[in-house]
Parts: C-alpha cells; structure tokens; sequence
C-alpha cells in the first residue's frame, strides 16, 4: 500500500517552504494590492477600497512588474513566512493568512482546485471592479469603500 503523501501546504510550515512554494500559495486575488484606509477613531479598523496599485493589471489581478515593484513603489510590502501573523490587513481569505492561523486552504484556491481562475469565479477577488489609483485622486478614495477588515 501505496504512502499518502500531503501537499506541501499540508506538510510544512510557511517557514519550510521553497521560495517557488511560498509564491504559489498566492492565488491572484488582488485584494493585498488595494489601497486601504485606516479609521482615525479606531485605528484597529481598516478599510479597503477598490482602488488598485498602479501596478496592478486590472484584467488580470495580479501585478503588472513583479520583480521590480518594491524599486517603482516603495512602500509596497513583501511578505515574509515569519511576518504573516503582523499584517492584520491581510484578507481572511489569503492563503498565507490562512496558513498561518492553521487553516485549511479554501476549495476555490487553485493549488487545491487545480483552476487559477476559480478564486474570480468564486467572487473572491475584485476582478472587473478595481479602480487604478492613478484614475482616481486620494482624497475621493473614501468614496470607494468595499469592506472592513
């Protein structure tokens, strides 16, 4: 009898993994990339909008220069195995969020499905209603609000 043998999501930690397993659990939704906007009054509130990095390829959800977005936006964050549990704004549907907390990967995650374009299909991700953030001025971003994390 044959060994049942676990993905490797499965069977190691964030920390474990190869850097071409660490990029394949990001299933394109696009949501890390949307501007967000933090309440004043309840700095523990974030909100997203629908405002896209101007990386970010509309069409597609994922992002238009890769290996080069942290020279053409700074700010923009890589996320590290050891970091995940920091980034509160991570959407409860990441999969490195997921992960982290000891969760399972949702059926819709293509590494599970097997179909990179279930996590649209799926409504997960913003495909077809982001804005780029170099179409609409910050100050109006607000008017763009999609959920609370």
């Amino acid at each position: 009898m044959a060994a049942i043998v676990k993905p490797f999501w499965e069977s190691k930690t964030l920390e474990q993994m190869s850097r071409d397993e660490w990029e394949s659990l990001c299933d394109s939704c696009g949501l890390c990339c949307l501007q967000k906007l933090e309440d004043a009054e309840d700095p523990d509130s974030i909100y997203y909008t629908r405002i896209a990095c101007k990386l970010l390829d509309l069409g597609t959800a994922r992002c238009s220069n890769y290996p080069e977005r942290k020279k053409i936006v700074p700010d923009c964050i890589q996320l590290q195995p050891g970091d995940i549990t920091s980034y509160a704004w991570l959407p409860h549907t990441c999969a490195y969020r997921l992960l982290a907390e000891g969760k399972p990967l949702p059926p819709w995650h293509h590494l599970v499905c097997g179909d990179e374009n279930a996590v649209h299909a799926a409504g997960i991700s913003q495909l077809g209603r982001m804005l780029s953030e170099e179409e609409v001025p910050e100050d109006d971003w607000e008017n763009h609000l999609i959920f609370r994390c």
